[in-house]
């Protein structure tokens, strides 16, 4: 039972600094903020996470769960490599009021003076960048992509992304979700030897 009950409140307290951290920012977030708003101790938060940067690469890295979760259904769904593809790019990208893009943006920007949150949003980052390579060589073995340069595309693809939805969650007026993806898509098209309804 204690095992049990150790296990729930450790999520707990995960689930409390991802909404904390989601509201102050990760450079105006205290471990009291966080204690405060968990209804409990500093002290307890620090005997499950050790430091505030631990505590912070794992509340990053519990939120970050739920979109690799999406990922890994992709992944295992059996589907040929354009509809992995597609879906892909439909998962990534930010939509609704998710607030997982405005925590990765935040955990960019600490990761310069948080080594572990650095590394997490690195190992989490790669995670994306690694199954998109697998779908563009699928695609490629089975002949439904034309890619040179996979390696070379898969980053391309990803930062465009990266890039593109840092301006929709930070710059929310400048562009807008459709003209987001209409170039997500013209941009993987170009690079897979595809039309962009392909990817529709």
């Amino acid at each position: 039972m204690a095992r049990g009950f150790g296990r729930l409140r450790r999520e707990d307290l995960l689930r409390t600094a991802c909404d904390v951290i989601a509201a102050r920012g990760f450079g105006h977030t205290r471990t009291t903020d966080i204690a405060q708003a968990a209804g409990v101790s500093q002290a307890l938060l620090f005997y499950h996470f050790e430091t505030k940067e631990k505590l912070f690469a794992q509340a990053f890295s519990y939120a970050a769960q739920l979109d690799l979760d999406a990922l890994t259904k992709v992944e295992e769904s059996g589907g040929s490599p354009l509809d992995r593809l597609r879906a892909l790019l439909r998962f990534y990208p930010p939509s609704g009021k998710s607030k997982s893009w405005a925590l990765w943006i935040d955990a960019w920007a600490e990761s310069i003076r948080n080594a572990e949150l650095e590394e997490t949003s690195r190992r989490i980052d790669m995670r994306w960048k690694e199954a998109l390579r697998a779908i563009i060589d699928d695609g490629v073995t089975a002949e439904v992509f034309t890619c040179a340069d996979p390696e070379g595309t898969t980053w391309r693809v990803m930062s465009l992304i990266d890039g593109l939805s840092t301006q929709v969650t930070v710059h929310r007026r400048v562009l807008s979700r459709a003209r987001m993806t209409e170039f997500i898509r013209t941009a993987a098209a170009a690079e897979l030897g595809l039309s962009p309804a392909e990817l529709s």
